[in-house]
Parts: structure tokens; sequence; C-alpha cells
């Protein structure tokens, strides 16, 4: 009985720690715009704004008549710099909207009125907010011709419900190596995608044989719930060549301050 009891200890100790153990040994990767999706939807976000923030929830007395979206460059119709987003998430709006005797109006004749969460949230998950509200806004966008076709592309195939806002990863896979689907940056990615080679295969195959060869690697991906999908099936040549283009330009980071 005593060993019995010793072995449910252990195993109850081992089992609590394994979240820590198993983060400190596989290098478990996070990103500010993951972490902002994931508080979102913890402060009760997507609640009004629809789920992932694509809108739809019904307000009556408003002039949109719903809440709006936090994607499809929605944004860009509210706010006008990450500052404003920062005082949409303390105040409910940036102050000079709450000093407007019109836009007060407007709000107070609105069954839906967006909270105020200063005194909830700490300045580290304010940045984490605005990182992710800024990912999903679709207004970081390429200069580039290819790579701008290939962020409309991944819009419109929904890489990003699976890959997270401007692929910032994050999404749960249970069975995965790691327990989620990489980011399109990040130690991650440089582990699973070494050349444009490779990365075109990740998109057009849905594998590469360097991992689902290996004998560990392979293993992992086969018994994984979500499984990339092998898009040649679905999309002509140049298409895949934008995918690639605009996964390259997310991967280069050029963008990083403008999610700020």
């Amino acid at each position: 009985m005593t060993r019995v009891l010793v072995a449910l200890v252990l195993a109850q100790a081992g089992w609590i720690a394994y979240p820590a153990v198993r983060a400190r040994v596989l290098g478990l990767e996070d990103t500010p715009a993951a972490r902002g999706w994931r508080l979102a939807g913890e402060l009760g976000c997507f609640s009004c704004h629809g789920p992932g923030g694509s809108g739809g929830t019904t307000n009556p007395g408003s002039e949109e008549g719903s809440v709006p979206a936090f994607t499809e460059r929605t944004q860009m119709m509210y706010v006008k710099n990450t500052a404003d987003l920062r005082e949409y998430v303390l105040d409910g709006a940036p102050q000079r909207k709450r000093e407007d005797a019109d836009y007060r109006a407007k709000m107070e004749a609105a069954a839906l009125r967006m909270p105020a969460y200063r005194g909830y949230v700490r300045d580290e998950q304010v940045d984490d907010l605005v990182a992710y509200l800024r990912a999903a806004s679709d207004q970081i966008l390429p200069d580039e011709e290819l790579a701008a076709k290939g962020a409309e592309l991944a819009t419109a195939n929904d890489c990003f419900a699976c890959h997270g806002p401007l692929g910032a990863g994050g999404v749960a896979n249970p069975g995965s190596f790691k327990g989620y689907i990489p980011a399109f940056w990040g130690a991650d990615f440089d582990d699973l995608v070494r050349d444009e080679q490779e990365l075109r295969r990740w998109i057009a195959a849905g594998e590469i044989p360097r991992i689902t060869e290996h004998p560990i690697g392979g293993r992992f991906v086969r018994q994984q719930t979500i499984k990339m999908p092998a898009y040649a099936r679905f999309l002509p040549d140049a298409d895949i060549d934008a995918l690639v283009a605009y996964v390259r330009w997310i991967r280069a980071g050029a963008w990083r301050p403008l999610a700020r």
C-alpha cells in the first residue's frame, strides 16, 4: 500500500510539473499576437466581436447594427494608430471620442458598449492585445506584388485560422510534437523550413520527406490531429509561388514594428 501511495504521489507531482518541464525541454514558442489572441478570448472579447473577432454580433440602437470586427480592415474605420487601440482597450474609446458629445450620445443609444479594461489588464497584456489586433486587422501588407497576392490567398484560404493572426501561431494541435501549430517565424519555423524548396513543398504537398521519413518526426506528423493540407491539389503553381513569397515576407519580419 505504501508503494502504491508513493507511486500515486510521484505520478501526480509529475503531472503537475509536466507543462513546465515540457516547455523547458521542447522550447515552446509564443508570440505577443498569439498571447493577445488567447487573452481576448479570456476577456470575453469574442462574445461581442464574434468568433476570432470576425464580427456579426447584433447591436440594436447602434449605427452599424452590429459590433464591428477586428478583421477585414474594419479597424481603419475606428482607429488612427496603436495609441487609439490602447485607449479602446483601457477606456472603451480614445479620449478624443469620449470627449465628443455626439459620440457619447451614439454610444448611449446602443445596446452594447465597449467596456473599459483599465484596472483589469497589465501593461504587458495591453501590449499583447494591441499586437493581436494589429495582426488581425489585415492592414499589415507587403509592398511587393507577389507577396501581396500571397497575402490575399492566405486570407481567402483561411491559413490564419490554423497558423494564427498574421501567422502568429499558437493554435492547439493535439498529438503534434509541441502541441500546437507553428508560426510563420521563429525557431519552430526554422526547424521545419530550412530553405525555399522545403517551404514550397510544405504548402504544395503538406509535408516534407525530412520530417515524414524521420522515425520520430514521422510518427508525430501521422498522429497529430490537424494536418497541413496539400494545396497543390487546389491551387495553380503561380498561387503557390505567391504564398511562398508571402510567408517568406512574414518570416523576414520587416512588418513587426507595425504590429506594436
